[in-house]
């Protein structure tokens, strides 16, 4: 491959890949066509994409960036997988695959900074995604105002109760008494 030719892709690689901050590789040979088409088709109906990179310009381009733990696991053919709302839902996407499809190899990914290997995806795949973790958070955090909020109003919904009879009293034409 000329010199030219490898500048060309490295700044294709740098402009698709350049702000991504996690991503998953995989190795997709073995896999027939039609079985291929079907995975990417399903794959990016749910915004995820698989690009195949050439492991040295993808290693020189990843260098210095979030991606950069991926090189050490780049080695045979390589597939880059990205998208989605985060490589959790890629991870948790591909695994679903790779339990009907073989020949699918899960390599490894990145989380922010984090290298999870082979061994690791499916511990990946357990994490919440920025959505879940952010509702959790928040759960968290109004859980104790909502019990706050449950007492008042249990409260309010006594004095409602006690002045509603006192009410009903009245208008039977029962007199109040002041207790002392």
């Amino acid at each position: 491959m000329s010199k030219t030719v490898k500048n060309l892709i490295s700044k294709a690689y740098a402009s698709q890949f350049g702000d991504l901050t996690e991503a998953m590789i995989i190795d997709i040979r073995g896999i027939d066509a039609i079985e291929n088409n079907r995975l990417r088709n399903d794959l990016a109906g749910k915004s995820i994409r698989i690009a195949v990179v050439k492991n040295s310009l993808a290693k020189a381009t990843f260098a210095g960036g979030p991606l950069e733990p991926l090189n050490d696991l780049i080695e045979g053919p390589t597939a880059l997988c990205y998208g989605g709302e985060s490589v959790v839902n890629v991870a948790r996407e591909l695994i679903e695959h790779a339990k009907k499809i073989k020949e699918l190899e899960l390599k490894g990914a990145v989380l922010d900074g984090q290298v999870f290997t082979a061994d690791q995806i499916d511990a990946l795949s357990k994490y919440p995604t920025r959505e879940e973790a952010q509702a959790q958070v928040i759960q968290v955090v109004l859980g104790p105002s909502a019990q706050v909020a449950g007492a008042l109003v249990g409260i309010g919904n006594e004095i409602a109760s006690i002045l509603k009879s006192i009410e009903e009293k009245l208008e039977d034409g029962e007199t109040i008494t002041k207790v002392a």
